[in-house]
Protein backbone atom coordinates (compact mmCIF):
# COMPACT_ATOMS: atom_id res chain seq x y z
CA UNK A 1 0.00 0.00 0.00
CA UNK A 2 1.21 3.49 -0.80
CA UNK A 3 2.50 5.43 2.19
CA UNK A 4 1.92 9.10 1.47
CA UNK A 5 3.20 10.62 4.73
CA UNK A 6 6.28 8.50 5.33
CA UNK A 7 8.72 10.43 3.13
CA UNK A 8 7.92 13.73 4.84
CA UNK A 9 10.40 15.50 7.13
CA UNK A 10 7.38 16.75 9.08
CA UNK A 11 5.68 14.56 11.65
CA UNK A 12 1.99 14.35 10.75
CA UNK A 13 -0.53 13.49 13.44
CA UNK A 14 -4.15 12.45 13.01
CA UNK A 15 -6.77 13.41 15.59
CA UNK A 16 -10.56 13.37 15.75
CA UNK A 17 -12.49 16.63 16.05
CA UNK A 18 -14.82 15.61 18.86
CA UNK A 19 -14.98 19.11 20.38
CA UNK A 20 -14.23 22.72 19.40
CA UNK A 21 -11.26 22.74 21.79
CA UNK A 22 -9.39 20.24 19.58
CA UNK A 23 -8.19 22.98 17.19
CA UNK A 24 -6.60 25.25 19.85
CA UNK A 25 -5.09 22.19 21.53
CA UNK A 26 -3.24 21.01 18.44
CA UNK A 27 -2.43 24.52 17.24
CA UNK A 28 -0.76 25.06 20.59
CA UNK A 29 1.14 21.79 20.52
CA UNK A 30 2.19 22.49 16.94
CA UNK A 31 3.86 25.74 17.99
CA UNK A 32 5.37 24.09 21.07
CA UNK A 33 6.98 21.34 19.00
CA UNK A 34 8.19 23.71 16.29
CA UNK A 35 9.83 25.94 18.90
CA UNK A 36 11.83 22.88 19.95
CA UNK A 37 12.96 21.86 16.51
CA UNK A 38 10.27 19.35 15.52
CA UNK A 39 8.43 20.12 12.31
CA UNK A 40 4.90 19.07 13.19
CA UNK A 41 1.49 19.22 11.56
CA UNK A 42 -1.87 17.60 12.16
CA UNK A 43 -4.95 16.46 10.26
CA UNK A 44 -8.41 16.36 11.85
CA UNK A 45 -10.97 13.68 11.07
CA UNK A 46 -14.68 13.64 11.77
CA UNK A 47 -14.60 10.07 13.07
CA UNK A 48 -12.13 7.44 14.27
CA UNK A 49 -12.89 4.95 11.50
CA UNK A 50 -11.75 7.51 8.91
CA UNK A 51 -8.65 8.21 10.97
CA UNK A 52 -7.77 4.52 11.34
CA UNK A 53 -8.13 4.00 7.58
CA UNK A 54 -5.92 7.02 6.92
CA UNK A 55 -3.29 5.75 9.34
CA UNK A 56 -3.23 2.29 7.76
CA UNK A 57 -3.04 3.94 4.33
CA UNK A 58 -0.04 5.99 5.43
CA UNK A 59 -1.56 9.47 5.41
CA UNK A 60 -0.39 10.19 8.97
CA UNK A 61 2.58 9.04 11.03
CA UNK A 62 0.92 8.95 14.44
CA UNK A 63 -2.72 8.83 15.54
CA UNK A 64 -4.28 10.11 18.76
CA UNK A 65 -6.56 7.12 19.19
CA UNK A 66 -9.49 6.23 21.36
CA UNK A 67 -9.19 2.80 23.00
CA UNK A 68 -11.52 1.35 20.36
CA UNK A 69 -9.50 2.96 17.56
CA UNK A 70 -6.35 1.47 19.11
CA UNK A 71 -7.85 -2.02 18.91
CA UNK A 72 -9.04 -1.38 15.36
CA UNK A 73 -5.54 -0.28 14.34
CA UNK A 74 -3.78 -3.07 16.22
CA UNK A 75 -5.94 -5.78 14.67
CA UNK A 76 -5.83 -4.34 11.17
CA UNK A 77 -2.05 -4.07 11.37
CA UNK A 78 -1.78 -7.68 12.50
CA UNK A 79 -4.08 -8.84 9.70
CA UNK A 80 -1.88 -7.01 7.20
CA UNK A 81 1.38 -8.40 8.59
CA UNK A 82 2.31 -5.13 10.26
CA UNK A 83 2.69 -3.99 13.86
CA UNK A 84 1.13 -1.16 15.84
CA UNK A 85 2.64 0.35 18.97
CA UNK A 86 1.27 2.64 21.69
CA UNK A 87 4.05 5.13 22.38
CA UNK A 88 2.50 7.55 24.85
CA UNK A 89 -0.66 8.37 26.78
CA UNK A 90 -1.95 10.78 29.41
CA UNK A 91 -1.57 10.08 33.10
CA UNK A 92 -5.37 10.33 33.19
CA UNK A 93 -5.76 7.55 30.60
CA UNK A 94 -4.77 4.82 33.05
CA UNK A 95 -6.82 2.75 35.49
CA UNK A 96 -10.26 4.17 34.78
CA UNK A 97 -13.55 2.44 35.44
CA UNK A 98 -17.19 2.77 34.51
CA UNK A 99 -20.18 2.66 36.83
CA UNK A 100 -23.78 1.55 36.63
CA UNK A 101 -25.98 4.15 38.24
CA UNK A 102 -29.51 3.76 39.60
CA UNK A 103 -31.89 6.18 41.28
CA UNK A 104 -31.48 6.48 45.03
CA UNK A 105 -35.04 5.27 45.69
CA UNK A 106 -34.76 2.30 43.30
CA UNK A 107 -35.40 -1.21 44.62
CA UNK A 108 -32.54 -2.49 42.46
CA UNK A 109 -29.96 -3.79 44.93
CA UNK A 110 -27.77 -6.04 42.77
CA UNK A 111 -26.82 -6.54 39.14
CA UNK A 112 -29.20 -9.50 38.95
CA UNK A 113 -32.09 -7.14 39.71
CA UNK A 114 -31.62 -5.54 36.26
CA UNK A 115 -33.44 -8.54 34.80
CA UNK A 116 -36.26 -7.21 32.56
CA UNK A 117 -35.23 -3.60 33.27
CA UNK A 118 -34.14 -0.78 30.97
CA UNK A 119 -30.45 0.19 30.99
CA UNK A 120 -29.48 3.49 29.35
CA UNK A 121 -26.10 3.75 27.64
CA UNK A 122 -24.21 6.22 25.47
CA UNK A 123 -23.34 5.84 21.79
CA UNK A 124 -23.06 2.23 20.67
CA UNK A 125 -19.33 2.69 19.94
CA UNK A 126 -18.52 4.21 23.34
CA UNK A 127 -16.08 1.99 25.27
CA UNK A 128 -16.78 3.71 28.57
CA UNK A 129 -20.57 4.16 28.48
CA UNK A 130 -21.66 1.13 26.45
CA UNK A 131 -19.22 -1.60 25.46
CA UNK A 132 -17.32 -2.16 28.70
CA UNK A 133 -20.26 -1.82 31.11
CA UNK A 134 -22.58 -3.99 28.96
CA UNK A 135 -19.87 -6.63 28.74
CA UNK A 136 -19.43 -6.37 32.51
CA UNK A 137 -23.14 -7.09 32.97
CA UNK A 138 -22.91 -10.04 30.59
CA UNK A 139 -19.97 -11.38 32.60
CA UNK A 140 -22.24 -11.26 35.64
CA UNK A 141 -25.01 -13.27 34.00
CA UNK A 142 -27.23 -10.47 32.65
CA UNK A 143 -27.00 -10.27 28.86
CA UNK A 144 -28.03 -7.10 26.98
CA UNK A 145 -31.09 -7.32 24.74
CA UNK A 146 -31.88 -10.73 26.17
CA UNK A 147 -32.21 -10.21 29.89
CA UNK A 148 -32.72 -6.45 29.83
CA UNK A 149 -33.51 -3.72 27.33
CA UNK A 150 -30.68 -1.44 26.17
CA UNK A 151 -31.67 2.19 25.60
CA UNK A 152 -28.85 3.71 23.55
CA UNK A 153 -28.24 7.40 22.96
CA UNK A 154 -26.30 7.38 19.70
CA UNK A 155 -25.01 10.94 19.66
CA UNK A 156 -22.09 11.56 17.27
CA UNK A 157 -21.35 7.94 16.44
CA UNK A 158 -17.79 7.57 15.17
CA UNK A 159 -16.29 9.65 17.96
CA UNK A 160 -16.23 6.60 20.26
CA UNK A 161 -17.85 8.34 23.18
CA UNK A 162 -15.27 11.16 23.34
CA UNK A 163 -18.23 13.47 22.85
CA UNK A 164 -20.03 12.71 26.09
CA UNK A 165 -23.47 13.91 25.01
CA UNK A 166 -24.84 10.38 24.76
CA UNK A 167 -23.57 9.63 28.24
CA UNK A 168 -25.25 12.72 29.63
CA UNK A 169 -28.53 11.81 27.92
CA UNK A 170 -28.39 8.31 29.38
CA UNK A 171 -28.18 9.83 32.86
CA UNK A 172 -31.02 12.22 32.11
CA UNK A 173 -33.15 9.27 30.97
CA UNK A 174 -32.47 7.58 34.29
CA UNK A 175 -33.46 10.69 36.23
CA UNK A 176 -36.65 11.09 34.16
CA UNK A 177 -37.66 7.51 34.92
CA UNK A 178 -37.25 6.40 31.31
CA UNK A 179 -34.53 3.93 32.34
CA UNK A 180 -33.83 1.92 35.45
CA UNK A 181 -30.04 2.25 35.26
CA UNK A 182 -27.44 4.23 33.33
CA UNK A 183 -23.85 3.43 32.33
CA UNK A 184 -21.09 6.04 32.35
CA UNK A 185 -17.45 6.56 33.20
CA UNK A 186 -16.74 7.55 36.80
CA UNK A 187 -15.07 10.84 35.87
CA UNK A 188 -18.22 11.97 34.04
CA UNK A 189 -20.32 10.91 37.02
CA UNK A 190 -18.33 13.42 39.05
CA UNK A 191 -18.51 16.05 36.29
CA UNK A 192 -22.29 15.65 35.89
CA UNK A 193 -22.69 16.12 39.63
CA UNK A 194 -20.59 19.30 39.56
CA UNK A 195 -22.54 20.77 36.64
CA UNK A 196 -25.90 19.91 38.21
CA UNK A 197 -27.02 17.27 35.70
CA UNK A 198 -27.16 14.83 38.62
CA UNK A 199 -28.80 16.48 41.64
CA UNK A 200 -27.30 15.68 45.01
CA UNK A 201 -28.86 12.59 46.54
CA UNK A 202 -30.69 11.58 43.37
CA UNK A 203 -28.67 8.49 42.46
CA UNK A 204 -26.41 5.77 43.81
CA UNK A 205 -23.80 3.48 42.30
CA UNK A 206 -24.98 -0.07 41.75
CA UNK A 207 -21.74 -1.53 40.35
CA UNK A 208 -18.27 -0.66 39.07
CA UNK A 209 -16.41 -2.32 36.24
CA UNK A 210 -12.80 -3.36 36.50
CA UNK A 211 -10.07 -0.85 35.64
CA UNK A 212 -9.18 -0.10 32.03
CA UNK A 213 -7.11 2.38 30.00
CA UNK A 214 -8.28 5.02 27.55
CA UNK A 215 -6.50 6.92 24.72
CA UNK A 216 -2.97 6.55 23.34
CA UNK A 217 -0.68 7.83 20.62
CA UNK A 218 -0.36 5.00 18.10
CA UNK A 219 2.32 4.46 15.45
CA UNK A 220 2.82 1.74 12.87
CA UNK A 221 6.07 -0.06 12.16
CA UNK A 222 6.91 2.08 9.13
CA UNK A 223 6.68 5.41 10.95
CA UNK A 224 9.83 7.57 10.72
CA UNK A 225 11.71 6.52 13.85
CA UNK A 226 13.67 9.74 14.42
CA UNK A 227 10.61 11.98 14.15
CA UNK A 228 8.56 9.69 16.39
CA UNK A 229 11.33 9.48 19.00
CA UNK A 230 11.64 13.28 19.08
CA UNK A 231 7.85 13.66 19.38
CA UNK A 232 7.68 11.15 22.23
CA UNK A 233 10.62 12.71 24.08
CA UNK A 234 9.09 16.19 23.83
CA UNK A 235 5.78 14.88 25.17
CA UNK A 236 7.38 13.10 28.12
CA UNK A 237 9.46 16.17 28.96
CA UNK A 238 6.47 18.51 29.16
CA UNK A 239 6.06 19.90 32.65
CA UNK A 240 2.81 21.08 34.19
CA UNK A 241 4.90 23.71 35.96
CA UNK A 242 5.70 25.28 32.55
CA UNK A 243 3.28 28.18 32.06
CA UNK A 244 3.58 27.83 28.27
CA UNK A 245 2.31 24.27 28.16
CA UNK A 246 0.04 24.12 31.21
CA UNK A 247 -3.05 25.59 29.44
CA UNK A 248 -2.71 22.96 26.69
CA UNK A 249 -2.40 20.15 29.22
CA UNK A 250 -5.47 21.48 31.02
CA UNK A 251 -7.45 21.49 27.78
CA UNK A 252 -6.35 17.95 27.01
CA UNK A 253 -7.08 16.80 30.57
CA UNK A 254 -3.74 15.70 31.96
CA UNK A 255 -0.88 16.70 34.24
CA UNK A 256 1.81 14.55 32.60
CA UNK A 257 2.37 12.40 29.52
CA UNK A 258 3.45 8.85 30.37
CA UNK A 259 4.68 5.81 28.47
CA UNK A 260 2.12 4.00 26.38
CA UNK A 261 0.95 0.59 27.51
CA UNK A 262 -1.55 -1.89 26.10
CA UNK A 263 -2.30 -4.03 29.16
CA UNK A 264 -5.38 -1.96 29.99
CA UNK A 265 -7.43 -2.83 26.90
CA UNK A 266 -8.38 -6.41 27.73
CA UNK A 267 -11.89 -5.57 28.97
CA UNK A 268 -12.65 -3.65 25.79
CA UNK A 269 -11.15 -6.42 23.66
CA UNK A 270 -13.48 -8.93 25.30
CA UNK A 271 -16.44 -6.61 24.73
CA UNK A 272 -15.84 -6.11 21.01
CA UNK A 273 -15.36 -9.84 20.55
CA UNK A 274 -18.58 -10.55 22.44
CA UNK A 275 -20.63 -7.98 20.51
CA UNK A 276 -18.84 -8.16 17.12
CA UNK A 277 -18.38 -4.40 17.30
CA UNK A 278 -15.60 -3.93 14.74
CA UNK A 279 -16.14 -6.98 12.50
CA UNK A 280 -17.76 -5.13 9.60
CA UNK A 281 -15.17 -2.34 9.76
CA UNK A 282 -12.31 -4.85 9.73
CA UNK A 283 -13.71 -6.68 6.74
CA UNK A 284 -14.26 -3.48 4.78
CA UNK A 285 -10.80 -2.03 5.39
CA UNK A 286 -9.05 -5.33 4.72
CA UNK A 287 -10.94 -5.55 1.43
CA UNK A 288 -9.80 -2.04 0.50
CA UNK A 289 -6.21 -2.97 1.38
CA UNK A 290 -6.21 -6.21 -0.60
Amino acid sequence: MASHAQASDTLILGAVAYDQKVVPIWDGFQQYFRNRGLSFDYVLYSNYERQVEAHIRGDVHVAWNSPLAWLQTERLAEALGRKAKAICMRDTDRDLYSIILVRLDSDIAAVADLQSKVVAVGAHDSPQATLIPLSYLADHGIKPNRDFEVKAFDLLVGKHGDHIGGEREAVRALLRGQADAACLIDSNHLAFAREGTIPRGATRILARTGAYDHCNFTVLDDAPAELVDTFRTLLLNMSYADSEVRPLLDLEGLKQWVDGRVTGYSALARAIERFGTINAFMERVQTLCA
